[in-house]
């Protein structure tokens, strides 16, 4: 409730995807990550707490992100995400998958004119 209507929630896959995304050039904590989902799909993709943490535990049990404990910009103690190996090999998997998803999709949904 209190959504705008351009806001979507995003399925879990999808999420997942994204947070290793951000997480690619360096680490990141919960609030940092979920920020810069929001901002880079202009605010359309929305990440609220109860998907994004379990998410981010799901992730680290898979071995595909690590954690670790520093300081955030305001000088709070914070839990850090950082991409691991085997998670970039996950994310360009994944990222291919995707885009023969989206490709399968945009021919059903715009078919060639004959």
């Amino acid at each position: 409730m209190g959504k705008k209507p351009e806001q979507t929630d995003i399925l879990q896959g999808t999420l997942d995807m994204l947070i290793l995304q951000i997480l690619a050039p360096g680490a990141a904590h919960g609030h940092t990550i979920a920020y810069a989902i929001e901002r880079l799909s202009e605010e359309v993709l929305l990440v609220e707490h109860g998907s994004l943490y379990p998410a981010l535990h799901r992730l680290e049990d898979r071995g595909w992100i690590a954690s670790f404990w520093g300081t955030s910009e305001n000088n709070r103690k914070a839990r850090y995400y950082r991409l691991t190996p085997s998670g970039r090999k996950h994310l360009s998997v994944e990222m291919s998958r995707w885009e023969r998803v989206v490709r399968a999709i945009n021919q059903v949904l715009r078919p060639a004119e004959e």
